[in-house]
Formats: C-alpha cells, structure tokens, sequence
C-alpha cells in the first residue's frame, strides 16, 4: 500500500482503521466520499473541519451509516460494527483521479441536457470507473486480514473482495440489478441482499440470460437500509391537515436537479415573503457549496432570509457543510423529524427515508433506471407524484385541498408513508442479520 498520501496523518489513520476493521463484529465498506478530516478528528489527531471532502455519493455513505447505528445503537461502538472507504485513502498520485471523477459528476448532475452522458456513463458500468484503480491498493490493504464476512454498499468494492476471494455480501439498494452486479453473482463466496421479491426475480432472470446459475438461497430480500433515527421520528409526526406545510427541498450528492430546484425556488420564495404564507423551507445543498450559493442568490434576489438552522419557526433555511459525516447528520436532525413532505428525486436514500420518517414525497426528474422504479413503486403506494416544477405553488395548493373528499392528498400520502409494510422499514436491521448469519456460519 502507497505511503504516499496527501497528509501524513492519513497513514496513521490508515493503520487505526485497519485494525478496528479486522476486530469488528461487522466490517463494512463503501465508495462514497473522502471524509479524512473527520477520521483524523476520530482517531485523535489535529483535523479541520472546514477541508471539503470529495464526495461521490451520500446514498452509499448515509446507507451505510443506517445499517451500522442499527448495530451500535445510541452510540457509535466500533467492536460491533465499523465502516471503511479506500476513497479516504487514495494516494497523493492518484488523487486526480477522484477529484475528475467528482467534477464529472457534478457537471452531468447539474446539466440536464448532458443526461444522456450519465445514461452512457451507467450502461457503461461502474466495473469501468475511472478510479477503481485508485481505491483497489488501499481496499485490499484495509481488508487483507479480515475473517469475518465484508458487508458491501458499492457494488465496485464488493466485486474487488469477491475476485480476491473474500467473503462477501452485496447490498443492492435499489429496485434494480446493474448488469455489474452479476459478475460475481456464481462465486459461492458472495451473497446479495435485495430490495424486493421482485428485484430477486429481475436478479435471477438477468443472471440465467448471461448463462449463470446462482443459488436463489444466496439472494435475500432484506427492504431498503433506512437509518433507525428516521423511523424514531414517525410516530412522533402527525399527518398534515392545515395551517403551516413544512417542506424539505432537498439535492443529490453531487447537487443533482439544481435547475429544476431552481425553478421550483423561483415560485415558492415570493410565497414566503407573504404574511400569511402556509410555508416553511428547508433546503438540503450538502456538501455542494455552488448549489447553496444558488439558494443564496435567490433567497436574496426575492427578498427572504435565510434563517438560523437551529430556528424552526424560520420560513426559509438552509442545510450545508463541506463535509458529508456532517452534513448527513445535520439532515437527520433537522430534516426528517420537521418536515411533512419531501421534494426530492426518487434516489435510493432520500425516498426510502422520507417515506419511513411519515413524509410524503414530490420527484423531481430521475437520473437512472433505477430511480424509475422507485417512483413508480410509492407512487402506486399513493405516497408520491411527481412534481411540477413550472408550477409548483399550483401543484401544491391543490394536493392541499380536501375538495369534496374529507382528506387532502397530502394527510392521505402521510397516512399512507405512517403504515408501511415492515420491508421499507426494517431493512438495516434486516441486512446486518444476514451478515451476522453468514459470519457464524
């Protein structure tokens, strides 16, 4: 493993995590999102917490987070379960390499006209992404003497310790099998933990066009991994009938949906500068500091402050910090117990955690087959529609009105979100089971 990382305490760091992943119950890896200050911070050495982090993705980050808080509980308890990315430990070479791939990213997040690209960059497969020659030393360093099976949220992380032999189990997050999912999918050192029934079905029926043959016993449907703090906040939120409708508008890991946001902005904060306005805003930017310096702009074109984050009776705020550990946390504390609804695309974290925190759910444009699929299924819950960004403030004040019915649509898509089945709840608990399982088996 390259010595040669962009701090010197990195290697130190390096060394801490490598071994509390190899004495861990549940050793976890991801590809997500450089998030060294905050280990640096963790394992006691001088740290800065303004040092914005590269990030690649919060779904496969605050995922993870949610199957290892199922394990510890109400603290973070590293001999139970502990998680490792090789992106904080990519070295002072290959650096370049994560930097393009978040600005590539980023670029095609933030452009809808450049969609098609990310449809041929997803076809294209993540088996082929530019930095997995980057991450493979320092994953394979970090996991070399681990015994216990590897719990993966990425599928390019999992497909490296499957050809290395390792004992592994896959997660797939979403209603949806990537064609990369399957080139392991024989090897009898891997299991999947699937999103649905149906997913399996897909799982099997892709695996038997491509001539494999694996176990359907090795494939479990699980449900989506949803953080155990967002279910506390269900029983607590009451189904909206009238008065102040509190909204989460929130963006990706790499600022997705920034035009639409913006238009969707364009509408609502002339709204928030009336006296009697039903509405209250937060917006999540992350870690994306020119997203929020959009809100920013058009907070102050339209005249609205932006409020104390801290200050819920605040008509609009704003979510940021450089850093996604923060940033995901801050989510967690103030989005999901506050909010009624969610506008947000249909992504593998944002929905499953709306939905199991009692929101309803307006999308914004999907970015992948697999986020089709997922408006799809809480539309046919009745929990979510898709939103009209050119004419939000409409939209909204109609699935507001009860009509001639004695519910509006949104008491009833609250309702709705606060009775799901078990399999969009308990999904964490679930995938860590099986990996508990496999590890004493």
């Amino acid at each position: 493993m390259p010595a040669s990382l962009l701090d010197p305490h990195l290697t130190l760091a390096l060394a801490k995590d490598k071994s509390v992943l190899e004495q861990t119950q549940l050793p976890m890896v991801t590809v997500s999102a450089s998030y060294r200050e905050d280990l640096k911070d963790w394992y006691g050495m001088p740290a800065n917490n303004t040092q914005p982090d590269i990030v690649l993705s919060r779904a496969h980050y605050s995922m993870a987070v949610a199957i290892a808080v199922s394990v510890w509980g109400d603290k973070i308890r590293p001999t139970k379960a502990w998680i490792v990315d090789p992106t904080n430990y990519v070295s002072q070479k290959e650096w370049r390499k994560v930097e393009f791939t978040q600005q590539v990213g980023r670029t095609l997040a933030r452009h809808p006209l450049l969609k098609f690209v990310k449809d041929l960059v997803d076809k294209f497969g993540r088996s082929k992404l530019p930095i997995l020659t980057s991450i493979t030393p320092p994953l394979l360093h970090l996991t070399q003497n681990v015994k216990h099976p590897i719990l993966s949220l990425h599928i390019a992380a999992g497909n490296i310790l499957a050809e290395q032999g390792k004992s592994v189990i896959q997660v797939i997050t979403d209603p949806h099998v990537r064609d990369d999912y399957l080139d392991n999918a024989d090897r009898p050192n891997i299991k999947f933990c699937v999103f649905d029934e149906r997913t399996k079905i897909e799982f099997l029926e892709k695996a038997m066009i491509r001539g494999l043959h694996p176990d359907p016993e090795r494939i479990i449907v699980t449900g989506p991994p949803v953080d155990p703090r967002i279910l506390a906040v269900r029983s607590r939120k009451h189904p909206w009938r009238s008065g102040l409708l509190k909204l989460c508008l929130t963006t990706g890991g790499l600022g997705t949906n920034k035009t639409e946001i913006k238009t969707i902005l364009e509408q609502l904060l002339p709204e928030l500068r009336k006296p009697d306005s039903r509405l209250r805003i937060l917006v999540y930017g992350g870690t994306n500091s020119d997203f929020c310096d959009l809100v920013r702009e058009v907070a102050k074109e339209h005249r609205v402050k932006i409020g104390a984050l801290t200050d819920s009776r605040q008509k609009l705020r704003l979510i940021y910090h450089p850093q996604i550990v923060d940033a995901n946390e801050l989510l967690i504390k103030y989005g999901f117990p506050w909010a009624d609804g969610f506008i947000s695309k249909p992504s593998g974290d944002m929905a499953y955690d709306a939905a199991a925190a009692g929101c309803f759910l307006l999308t914004l444009n999907e970015w992948g087959e697999w986020e089709h699929n997922i408006r799809s299924i809480f539309e046919q819950k009745g929990i979510a529609r898709q939103a009209q960004a050119e004419h939000i403030w409409e939209q909204l004040k109609t699935l507001m009105s009860a009509h001639h019915q004695a519910q509006s649509w949104i008491e009833q898509a609250m309702q709705t979100a606060q009775t799901l089945e078990p399999l969009f709840l308990e999904g964490a608990k679930n995938i860590a089971n099986v990996a508990q399982t496999e590890s004493k088996s």
